[in-house]
């Protein structure tokens, strides 16, 4: 294989890597990779805009605002199986054993417990100071999208949209954590 595809293929198995355990996806290349990799690619050029596409993007019809589906963790059935493969992006930073921190806290009993609140694991003024009592279903939101439940969180990691994973990982952590 070409090195310059292999490059370009390593940065994106890389990326993709960060993304699925919540690193930063805004992180850059090395400067060697991306100049072999901009070296190899060809140009793209926006195409220019045109006086003719702006009328006809007035003349459209407002678009309908999307109904908001409400998402109530009592909907969903989790199933521990089905969580253990959703709580393998989480093993990055977090187990569930007690007392044992790495990156992430401990999630070894979190329900019922407040949140920022793990002894031994150094966390944020947001998390510590948010006030949250870990409910399934304040769980539930929070997997969601982390940083829109606690706004400030150190924690990386974007979130699971799916809520059918969600509800499957807090089996999974039930069973396995005893939360």
């Amino acid at each position: 294989m070409n090195r310059n595809y292999s490059v370009l293929f390593g940065s994106v198995a890389a990326l993709a890597l960060l993304a699925g355990c919540g690193g930063s996806k805004t992180e850059e290349a090395p400067a060697a990779e991306t100049a072999a990799v901009t070296e190899s690619a060809p140009a793209i050029e926006a195409a220019p805009a045109t006086e003719a596409a702006a009328p006809a993007a007035e003349a459209a019809a407002p678009a309908a605002t999307p109904a908001v589906a409400t998402e109530n963790y009592a909907d969903f059935t989790g199933n521990a199986s089905a969580g253990k493969v959703v709580f393998i992006q989480c093993q990055a930073c977090h187990v569930l054993t007690e007392g044992v921190n790495r990156v992430g806290p401990s999630l070894y009993s979190k329900i019922g417990k407040t949140a920022g609140q793990v002894p031994g694991f150094r966390y944020s003024e947001a998390n510590k100071n948010s006030g949250i009592v870990w409910t399934e279903e304040k769980l539930f939101e929070y997997l969601k999208s982390p940083r829109t439940v606690i706004p400030g969180t150190t924690m990386a990691f974007a979130g699971i949209p799916d809520p059918q994973k969600r509800a499957d990982l807090i089996a999974f952590l039930k069973v396995n954590g005893e939360i």
